[in-house]
């Protein structure tokens, strides 16, 4: 998949399903040799940065993982004891770290569609790993990765996404993902106030069929996935309208005894109040898995776009 290298990763709508499927093969592939061997050689002698603007737990952790499994080193970027701290602008920083010559960048920054207008003043391939509402790429390939270990294929899936779509950023780019696959249904489960966003439809308006509800319960036992997200509060210029919707959608065991059909239930993480740890117990949750693979989906990529 030389097609990857060099190439800055910036939204989900720019991979090819050959890519997506090549990504999810050679994750497979790594997964197995990390098992047996644990630290790889693939990325030796190579140095990528981690420059997360914004806090992070799977995405930064996976990613530094990936990384020293493959063989590489990591140079981790700390904002509480940088210089922006003392007023220097974030394009400025980055153009200091991408001066030291990493052979990666990833950059997480809360502002949205941050990473497309710097990067063509950083020489480094850029990785993004979240810009602010907007996109988390590399999200969305871990996802659709899980969905095609769990059931053995993405093609003619139904699809449920849930929570806050607004300001969410994996629904969008999980969104983007599934349109390069065929014969996919899209439930879109949200509040009014909370649904997807118009530009997500427009990127993938004929793409696949999609509907927005406000219930989960009448659409349920049609769906092979459902995919939980949190409310962002940190989003919410309101914080009274964080709690006036706050307890308008929560998955628990009670809740999914009503159905004779349970899908697999997904969520990105972190969670809150909206997903139950007693439904951590069912078969049917995958959300720990998924972060899992969230490291081996990362390290292909990072082995594509490293081009080693």
């Amino acid at each position: 998949m030389s097609s990857l290298k060099g190439k800055d990763i910036i939204s989900a709508l720019q991979f090819e399903r050959a890519e997506v499927e090549g990504l999810f093969r050679l994750a497979d592939q790594l997964r197995k040799e990390i098992s047996e061997k644990g630290v790889l050689d693939y990325a030796k002698g190579k140095v990528m940065a981690t420059v997360f603007l914004e806090p992070s737990t799977r995405t930064k952790l996976s990613f530094q993982f990936a990384m020293v499994r493959l063989g590489g080193e990591v140079i981790d970027f700390e904002v509480s004891a940088s210089s922006l701290a003392k007023g220097e602008t974030d394009i400025d920083t980055l153009k200091i770290i991408d001066g030291y010559d990493p052979d990666v960048m990833v950059l997480r920054q809360k502002k949205p569609h941050f990473p497309e207008e710097i990067a063509g003043m950083i020489k480094a391939p850029i990785i993004n790993g979240g810009d602010g509402p907007n996109e988390h790429p590399t999200q969305a390939l871990l996802d659709v990765y899980t969905i095609w270990r769990e059931l053995g294929k993405v093609d003619g899936l139904t699809i449920g996404i849930m929570g806050d779509l607004k300001y969410g950023r994996t629904p969008s780019s999980l969104s983007y993902l599934l349109s390069k696959f065929n014969d996919i249904t899209i439930y879109y489960i949200a509040p009014d106030v909370l649904q997807i966003r118009e530009e997500v439809l427009k990127n993938i308006e004929g793409k696949v069929t999609y509907h927005q509800v406000n219930d989960v319960s009448g659409v349920m036992e049609k769906l092979d996935v459902l995919y939980v997200t949190r409310l962002q509060k940190e989003r919410f210029k309101d914080p009274s309208e964080y709690e006036r919707l706050k307890g308008s959608y929560k998955i628990d065991k009670e809740f999914l005894s009503k159905f004779k059909r349970i899908p697999i239930i997904m969520h990105p993480l972190p969670r809150v109040w909206e997903l139950d740890p007693g439904v951590d117990e069912l078969p049917q949750a995958k959300y720990f898995e998924q972060a899992k693979n969230g490291m081996y989906i990362r390290a292909a990529l990072i082995k594509e776009v490293l081009g080693v």
